[in-house]
């Protein structure tokens, strides 16, 4: 790792301000939770000490914030990966993107991700944290994103997401019959026999998914899902948790199969859909610069589509309960 180290001076008009809203507004383009790491972790001093978050300033005071940058880690390679550019501006890049399309490098993948592909296109995102990226979609979960293009748009869009005021809702299909809309109040948390998966568990942190019904057939329910928090796997969980697995999710789809008596066009689209039927459809938040309201929605892909036209050729008309 190198460090390097920045003093600032507090101005008279900050006195008495705790030092994390005294660095909020001396350091603008960096997150309040970002911030508040740096206190916790000893790389802020007030005077030469270490100090705590809560500790009140007096106009005068020297702040020292030490940022520490890895040097061992090679940065992501940029890429010339295909994209799909919903909108951008000055702020943002709205991203459709598709199922297969890993989000960042991790363990395993450096090339041929979402990110690699951002840094090709917008070279500037390599100033950003993570090339803008403030939230992601599995693997294999296609749909809407925001990447932001400046720091003042990444650290409020990150605040926004921590405090809960970006709408993000997706389109599901799960198996079984759903009667009516609800609300999954339930943690979530590593699988204790496999860290892999994510699962319903009482020392899990807090995790709330609404739904509403979209479209039902005999054996399967379109459902609107909207979330309060954005936990790990979070809709593919909850939906395992009521017992209405998502379609086509290898990790949590309990293997379930094509309904009794389904024509074989039903059954070999069912047994060809690889992945879950999960698709981010809606995304809206307060612009970062404006302030004002801003909207995208974007339809399923081709092949969730398939699926809810050969579901609708199954069973037309008949929305009534299985039997």
């Amino acid at each position: 790792m190198t460090e390097s180290a920045e003093l600032y001076q507090i101005p008279p008009e900050f006195n008495g301000l705790r030092l994390d809203q005294a660095l909020a507004k001396l350091l603008p383009e960096f997150s309040r939770n970002r911030l508040q790491k740096w206190i916790r972790d000893g790389q802020v001093a007030v005077n030469g000490k270490p100090a705590q978050p809560r500790l009140r300033l007096v106009g005068g005071d020297q702040i020292s914030v030490t940022t520490l940058t890895p040097t061992t880690i090679a940065p992501p390679a940029a890429e010339p990966i295909e994209l799909d550019i919903v909108d951008e501006d000055e702020d943002l890049i709205i991203v459709n993107k598709p199922a297969g399309l890993v989000v960042h490098p991790g363990a395993g993948i450096s090339h041929g991700t979402l990110q690699n592909g951002l840094l090709f296109r917008y070279p500037e995102l390599a100033d950003i944290p993570r090339a803008g990226i403030i939230h992601r979609l599995d693997k294999e979960t296609s749909g809407l994103m925001v990447v932001t293009r400046t720091l003042q748009a990444h650290k409020v869009l990150s605040e926004k997401l921590a405090e809960r005021e970006i709408s993000r809702e997706y389109l599901a299909l799960v198996h079984g019959w759903i009667i009516a809309g609800g609300t999954v109040d339930a943690a979530i948390g590593r699988h204790p026999g496999d860290r892999t998966r994510m699962t319903v568990t009482d020392g899990g942190r807090e995790a709330r998914s609404h739904y509403r019904l979209a479209q039902q057939w005999p054996h399967h329910t379109l459902l609107r899902v909207q979330l309060d928090t954005g936990r790990t796997h979070q809709i593919r969980v909850h939906m395992r948790h009521i017992r209405h697995p998502v379609v086509g999710d290898p990790t949590y789809g309990n293997r379930t199969g094509p309904p009794a008596r389904a024509s074989e066009a039903l059954q070999r689209t069912l047994n060809g859909f690889r992945r879950q039927a999960l698709h981010a459809t809606r995304l809206a938040f307060d612009h970062p610069r404006t302030g004002l309201p801003v909207e995208w929605q974007q339809p399923v892909p081709a092949d969730f589509q398939r699926l809810i036209d050969t579901l609708d050729q199954e069973y037309g008309d008949h929305q009534d309960a299985p039997a």
